[in-house]
């Protein structure tokens, strides 16, 4: 995405960014070490035609990198950049208001 594209509101930014599902459980994975494409498959579960276009929209965004080895058979490894990994705090906060909130629904069922 273009910077001229950006919204010029901040949470709008973000959801532009990393706004689809995909996209945020690629980033929780690749905060861990770095995946290959077939890896990042299995432990998603999506489709190969939604992550080869979430993972292209992510380089572009300089949110990721995809790093190409000249091997046999061909490797790609996929990996955050420094940006990408300043979402740390934002997936950390996720989690954290995950579990929150499925403690406070829990409760809420108990009290009924």
């Amino acid at each position: 995405m273009e910077y001229k594209d950006l919204s010029t509101n901040p949470v709008n930014v973000v959801l532009q960014l990393v706004g689809a599902k995909w996209k945020l459980l690629i980033i929780k994975e690749l905060l861990k070490k770095e995946m290959r494409f077939v890896e990042l498959k299995k432990k998603l579960g999506c489709t190969s035609k939604v992550l080869i276009a979430c993972l292209k929209e992510m380089e572009i965004d300089g949110l990721i990198v995809r790093e190409e080895y000249d091997v046999q058979p061909p490797r790609v490894e996929y990996y955050l950049t420094d940006i990408g990994f300043t979402l740390r705090p934002v997936i950390d906060s996720m989690q954290k208001w995950g579990k929150e909130y499925k403690r406070l629904r829990k409760l809420m069922e108990i009290y009924k």
